[in-house]
């Protein structure tokens, strides 16, 4: 007996982790597949096209009067699901496009970012600190390794960032010490989950293969 057709969306999402995109990136592409298949009452995509993109589109841009790049990651979403999970190509897309506001960026003087610090404590406040004085994203910060901090150099080395990128930023000098003294303490908690026979944590692709001992290993 020949095992059942993966489900669409579960096509998608191995599609997606095949081209190792973040998990906020198969989230964000489901939920607008999701929505253009409701938009069209259920119908399943590989029974629609261009013409049904197009209106579904125009419906965010009009109707829903979304901002230009939530809409442009509907029409990413859209594109990826009928070139990567149905094998199609949709042609040219012309949709009602949404206006990208010119607006200056807000920026927080030093005096409010020093006040929004002050209302954060411990490990959040850690990273509040590390995202403001390395720049990092959210999730950059949470994915940061041991061995990605260099306190001899002064730097934070980010793997995979933006566009599937590594970069190196600066790692400031103040906060040094709060990251010493929080690795000290983390280091305590991962040597007693050894020992009780946890500790490990998952590798991407084929690491724990190759490197046995990696998932344990400190950095």
């Amino acid at each position: 007996m020949e095992p059942e057709p993966r489900k669409l969306l579960d096509q998608v999402r191995d599609a997606l982790r095949i081209k190792h995109s973040s998990i906020r990136t198969e989230q964000a592409y489901v939920n607008w597949i999701k929505r253009f298949i409701f938009f069209h009452h259920k119908r399943h995509p590989r029974d629609m096209g261009v013409s049904e993109v197009e209106a579904f589109l125009s419906y965010l841009a009009g109707d829903e009067r979304v901002a230009a790049s939530p809409q442009n990651q509907a029409l990413s979403a859209l594109l990826f699901l009928y070139r990567e999970a149905l094998h199609q190509d949709l042609g040219p897309v012309d949709a009602l496009r949404a206006q990208k506001p010119r607006r200056l960026p807000t920026v927080l003087t030093r005096d409010e970012v020093q006040r929004l610090l002050g209302h954060l404590s411990g490990t959040h406040q850690l990273m509040a600190r590390l995202l403001y004085g390395s720049g990092l994203r959210l999730m950059e910060c949470v994915r940061l390794r041991v061995k990605d901090l260099d306190f001899d150099d002064r730097t934070v080395t980010v793997r995979d960032g933006k566009g599937g990128q590594d970069r190196v930023t600066i790692l400031p000098d103040r906060l040094i010490a709060p990251l010493q003294e929080h690795l000290r303490q983390v280091k305590a908690l991962h040597d007693r989950d050894l020992a009780q026979g946890y500790g490990a944590v998952s590798l991407p692709d084929a690491l724990a293969r190759t490197y046995p001992n990696a998932e344990r290993a400190w950095g």
